[in-house]
């Protein structure tokens, strides 16, 4: 016979139900919701409630993710913690079979890594025409704009009023960039010595 909960128990099981409904499903065209969101909905203890959520995650090869809107947080103040976007993402990497059925389509998750990379390279920003020259080597013409659109969109790419791009919150957030780094350099690598 399961043991009985406490009513502390099954509070926390109703809030963490709460915070699977929140965190898993998309609001205004994002994922996830904002700190303060879940603090209305789940209480003053939201934050304990997300770690016990993660913690459960953590056998599914699932996370939570928080992602501030400045980049390079370190020592996140109350505020922050409140105005940071928190959503699900996965623990570990997603093999070829499962990247087919995300609704991307190869193509644009290879422009997203070129743009993310070119970016890097260019100390994290660069020209959206610039951003654009590049994807045109590798894409058709007709997709770059509307692949960019979509990065912005989505909160990958940021632009600011004169058009410079930038790594926005869910590329810091999602995106391993030094092991993104070490492949196009492993690339660049091969593509040399492959070379008479």
């Amino acid at each position: 016979m399961a043991a009985r909960l406490t009513k502390t128990e099954r509070a926390y099981a109703r809030k963490v139900k709460d915070a699977v409904q929140l965190l898993f499903f998309k609001h205004h065209r994002l994922p996830g919701v904002r700190g303060w969101e879940l603090r209305k909905e789940l209480g003053s203890d939201w934050r304990n409630v997300l770690d016990v959520l993660d913690k459960q995650l953590k056998p599914l090869d699932l996370q939570v993710t928080r992602a501030f809107d400045e980049p390079d947080v370190v020592e996140p103040t109350s505020a922050q913690l409140q105005d940071a976007r928190y959503y699900v993402t996965l623990r570990g990497t997603v093999d070829q079979k499962v990247a087919k059925t995300i609704g991307w389509r190869i193509d644009d998750i290879a422009g997203l890594a070129v743009s993310v990379a070119y970016l890097i390279s260019k100390q994290g920003k660069a020209p959206r025409a610039d951003v654009e020259r590049v994807l045109e080597e590798k894409l058709p013409g007709w997709r770059v704009k509307l692949n960019v659109d979509r990065y912005v969109q989505q909160g990958y790419l940021g632009a600011d009023e004169q058009g410079v791009m930038y790594l926005d919150w869910r590329s810091r957030a999602e995106i391993d960039t030094k092991k993104l780094v070490d492949l196009v350099v492993g690339f660049g690598k091969k593509d040399r010595e492959a070379q008479p």
